[in-house]
């Protein structure tokens, strides 16, 4: 039964949800996009794998199954603060579901309505279109306006949106049946604007304007239709229509005549002379650039709109992009597939805005214009103000497309457009343009790999690209997807008959001269982002260039303050304006990148321009501010034990950090890969003393997400700088964080190895602490090695000597996991109880739930099923509350072995499935191996087959990382099932588990050696 609360949801125009307390804050992109496929699908579940497809679906990264999880828990999160009282988010099996009543979401509340409008409908027509006037308001705007839409919001989004117009359309009916026809027209006109080919309405609003006597207005609501109907589809009305288009016409006897729109009224000045007209058509459009390929979304829009348009006033369109994306080439392809609406004249003139120096003046573009139009210069006028008006009035009189190319700003542009329907402008221009009254700009991206690939052909023959594919694909990546720069490398290809498409992708395989090869003649990419780079105020080239030391993907304004120097509004200041010149682009508010060509571009002029100092010095900044600011999260993360390894001077730009909003969890996920970069950049210019400091302060938020690879990373650079530096405790404290990846990872020979180097450092320091906090880690080692003696050893000795025993003790649950497996469970039971007394007692969230885990798994050894699942539902609970993904795959395995101990079979297999599964994606073999085992003594009483091949999985999963126990407990299961088919093998299989569980010294070697008995094995 789901939970009350007042709880409403929208999705009809933006996506917005209010609890009692206020509106959810919209989160990051791809959480909103799993917020609205949970909302279109409420109170129903959704599949961990829908919202992959959803999310990513061309190419999910390695990572995607983490990633939503990692969503859907700061969505359960965020809702949890907003509505304390009550589950929202719920995670069910394999998916979540948004615990919220169908009709609190605001398109199936409208879909209601209008279900019992229909059902109303011929019984009772005013009370159903009395309905249907409240539900169509819901809709505020495009369905999910802001959401980026995978294939199934997509889909949801068509059928919402064509509910919408039947509704429409219904009510229209019914107000043309009750004689409301003024009722009717608002809505039919609206449902035009947005579905111009939609004929039912066409006939609707024909029949309303006819039978409210407005004869003449349902004969231009047909011509309307007709010319949507030929110009975008090619094809005539249908019968409808054009029946009821003749009852009119033969009713009033009478056609009007097309509106016709006058030219502008004189001026108070004396008249100026109009050029002779005559039936020349003047081109002047620049040689095309062959084989134009690509761009057919921006090509049908433009064309689309210029048709809508061009009914009532004069159609202007404006494309914007950075350098070298190809929007001259656009404008021109365009203006010739519209040369037949506009034969007069095909105009073009480049106003060279991008550069100071040249930019051309309104009044001397207007002279050029004109001349291209056939008017004689000495007839040209020499008074701006009049030029303006004899401008406009040889366009009232024409149809005539203009190019106007490289456009400076709105100034520049104004004097230019005609004012009179008939024509059309298509501007183009590198810096964003405001303040013409037109629609929005047709912003070009760079090139799909597709549309790159199919340029690259056109320019050096499809038959050598067809033969080296991936080299082309490779080629087209080099060059950015950056139409200019695949034309360029193309025609050093096609200049070169013996070479390959794969030498040229070696070509420009070196970032550091790639520019250099992107280029032909005078033209090449560099002077193309000159050409936007040069006019720039010195501050802000200078941020530009230094933005080259960032190595992530994306920054926002305190990343560029930082390096740059600017205080905070000066660089928001600066970002605009290389926002406005498509130097770096807007991937969200508040939020830049920069296309890699543009990147090295920066680099490159960072290089020539800026000392050497100047860059270690940005850097240096810029990883001072990360510190400071991942500080908080690490702090609370470790209940302030990050202190012990980690200090910070004060910091250099506290300005920026108290302007900053504050550092949390999702903040570290969003720059990860940023800060993961930052780590290794640092290593490569020699911030040694940094580098190590920031993969510290890292490491836990990298542990509990299971982003172990990142740990590797980070840390085997800080230790190579710790190295360089001569820091010995540095470098002890990077072996013993980067052995703890090793362990997770199932790598037992390099975790051995660097934990043991962390303790050998520490002894040799003398530094007793260190040495008890290393000594946890080498405890793990042994336990997972199979060395459980040597790891119940080197615990005590620990315990023993009061190590560790200032904050939650991390020996406890070690030494404890060992003692289990010992078949010592009292001795684990008391153990992993005294880790939850100090958990609770520090307030150690993460000590907590991992110690509740361990309790559960004890006593599943022993046969307290209930007992342990309480304790591992809780942990399971604390996890999921927490966003703390360690170890949650071995849990929901001990949930299986508890619930399988009770009888429970099918759910024993969901979380068995489930581990694995959690397992895979957080890369922990070693629990793989145990839940693929424990997936077997499940099935098999029910499937034996099934039970035997999922051992042998098992045996190869815990072969591959040297896991004894799982390798032994996957030998004695196969064995237990072929002793009846084949006891030789059987045998076998028992010999080699007994081997692997006598050194290890498990209670499991008891039941083998009893099971090789049976079978009358003479060495027993």
């Amino acid at each position: 039964m789901q939970s009350e609360g007042p709880v409403q949801i929208q999705v009809l125009g933006g996506l917005v949800v209010r609890l009692a307390s206020g509106v959810l804050p919209p989160g990051t992109p791809k959480q909103r996009t799993v917020l609205a496929m949970l909302a279109c699908h409420a109170s129903r579940l959704v599949s961990v794998e829908q919202l992959v497809d959803e999310l990513w679906p061309e190419a999910p990264p390695y990572s995607a199954v983490p990633n939503v999880r990692t969503y859907a828990a700061n969505l359960r999160r965020a809702l949890e603060t907003m509505a304390p009282d009550r589950k929202v988010l719920i995670r069910d099996r394999g998916g979540y579901r948004l615990d919220v009543d169908p009709a609190r979401v605001d398109v199936f509340a409208f879909q209601a309505e209008v279900a019992e409008a229909r059902r109303l409908a011929g019984s009772d027509d005013a009370a159903a279109a009395a309905l249907l006037s409240r539900a169509l308001p819901a809709w505020r705007g495009p369905m999910l306006t802001g959401v980026s839409l995978g294939p199934a919001l997509a889909a949801h989004v068509a059928a919402a949106t064509e509910d919408r117009m039947l509704a429409a359309e219904l009510f229209a009916e019914l107000s043309i049946e009750l004689g409301r026809y003024d009722d009717a027209l608002p809505v039919l006109r609206e449902m035009l604007i947005i579905q111009p080919l939609r004929e039912p309405a066409h006939l609707l609003l024909m029949r309303a304007l006819h039978l409210r006597n407005d004869h003449a207005g349902a004969i231009a609501a047909y011509t309307a239709a007709r010319r949507a109907l030929r110009e975008q589809l090619n094809i005539e009305p249908g019968v409808e229509l054009q029946e009821l288009y003749l009852r009119i016409v033969e009713q009033k006897r009478t056609i009007p005549r097309e509106l016709h729109i006058d030219a502008p009224a004189s001026s108070t000045r004396a008249p100026v002379e109009m050029a002779e007209r005559t039936d020349q058509s003047y081109l002047f459009f620049p040689r095309m650039v062959s084989g134009f390929v690509g761009r057919a979304t921006a090509i049908e829009h433009l064309v689309s709109e210029n048709r809508r348009a061009g009914e009532y006033g004069p159609a202007v369109h404006l494309i914007d992009g950075m350098a070298g994306s190809g929007k001259t080439s656009l404008a021109v392809h365009v203006a010739q597939r519209l040369v037949e609406r506009y034969p007069d004249a095909q105009l073009f003139i480049d106003l060279k805005g991008h550069n100071r120096a040249e930019k051309m003046d309104s009044a001397i573009a207007l002279a050029t214009l004109l001349r291209q139009l056939g008017v004689p210069g000495g007839r040209i006028p020499s008074e701006p103000g009049d030029r303006l008006l004899f401008w406009r009035r040889e366009l009232a009189s024409r149809r005539v497309i203009i190019v106007l190319d490289n456009a400076a700003d709105a100034e520049q542009i104004i004097p230019l457009l005609p004012t009179s329907a008939g024509s059309a402008v298509i501007v183009t221009s590198r810096r964003r343009i405001t303040g013409l009254d037109v629609g929005p700009p047709v912003s070009l991206p760079v090139m799909e790999l597709a549309e790159g690939t199919a340029l690259l052909a056109s320019t050096v023959g499809a038959d050598r690209v067809a033969v080296e594919p991936e080299a082309a694909a490779a080629v087209v990546e080099q060059c950015g997807h950056l139409p200019l720069a695949i034309r360029l490398a193309g025609s050093r290809l096609a200049h070169r008959p013996t070479w390959r498409v794969a030498d040229l992708s070696a070509l420009l395989a070196d970032n550091a001269s790639r520019l250099d090869h992107l280029a032909s003649g005078d033209r090449s990419v560099a002077g193309a982002f000159a050409a936007s780079y040069e006019p720039l105020e010195e501050c802000t080239k200078r941020l530009f260039r230094l933005l080259s030391v960032h190595p992530g993907d994306e920054f926002d304004v305190i990343v560029a303050s930082a390096l740059s120097g600017l205080p905070h509004d000066g660089t928001i200041d600066a970002l605009d304006s290389l926002l406005d010149c498509h130097l770096i682009e807007e991937v969200e508010p508040g939020r830049y990148r920069m296309h890699d060509l543009m990147g090295q571009y920066a680099h490159e002029l960072s290089l020539r321009h800026d000392a050497a100092h100047a860059r270690d010095q940005a850097l240096s900044d810029l990883i001072d501010v990360m510190l400071h600011r991942s500080f908080p999260v690490a702090d609370n993360l470790e209940s302030r034990a990050v202190r012990k390894y980690v200090t910070l001077g004060p910091p250099r730009r506290p300005d920026l950090l108290d302007i900053a909003a504050p550092s949390t969890e999702e903040w570290v996920e969003d720059e990860r890969s940023n800060l993961v970069a930052l780590v290794v950049r640092a290593r490569e210019w020699g911030h040694h003393d940094q580098v190590w400091r920031l993969a510290r302060m890292l490491w836990r938020f990298l542990y509990v997400r299971g982003y172990f690879d990142d740990i590797i990373r980070t840390h085997l650079a800080g230790l190579a700088s710790a190295e360089a530096a001569q820091d010995e405790a540095a470098a002890g404290i990077m072996h013993n964080y980067v052995a703890s990846a090793h362990l997770r990872t199932g790598n037992f020979g390099d975790a051995l190895k660097h934990v043991s180097a962390a303790v050998s450092i520490a002894e040799r320091r003398g530094d007793v602490e260190r040495i008890g906090r290393y000594r946890v880690n080498l405890v793990a080692v042994h336990w997972i090695r199979g060395e459980l003696s040597e790891a119940v050893r080197v615990g005590l000795e620990g315990l023993r000597n009061g190590q560790d025993l200032d904050e939650v003790p991390t020996f406890l649950p070690n030494v404890g996991l060992a003692l289990m497996l010992l078949g010592r469970n009292d001795e684990a039971l008391h153990l992993h109880r005294l880790h939850l007394y100090l958990a609770r007692q520090a307030g150690n969230r993460f000590h907590l739930l991992n110690a509740l885990g361990h309790i559960g798994a004890v006593k599943c050894r022993v046969g307290r099923y209930e007992e342990a699942i309480r304790a591992l539902r809780a942990a399971l609970v604390l996890r999921r509350r927490t966003g703390h993904r360690y170890a949650e795959a071995e849990v929901e395995n001990d949930l299986g072995i508890a619930l399988r101990g009770l009888g429970r079979l099918d759910e024993a297999v969901l979380h068995h499935e489930a581990a694995r599964q959690l397992a895979v994606e957080s890369g922990e073999p070693h629990v793989e191996a145990a839940a693929i085992n424990d997936l077997a003594v499940t099935l098999v009483s029910s499937d034996v087959s099934r039970a035997i091949d999922l051992h042998r999985e098992a045996l190869r999963v815990a072969a591959r990382i040297a896991h004894p126990y799982e390798q032994g407990r996957a030998l004695a299961g196969l064995a237990e099932h072929l002793v009846a088919t084949d006891a030789v093998e059987a045998r076998r299989h028992w010999e080699r588990a007994l081997a692997i569980f006598r050194r290890m010294g498990v209670p499991e070697r008891s039941e083998v050696e009893r099971r090789l008995a049976e079978l009358g094995h003479s060495r027993v």
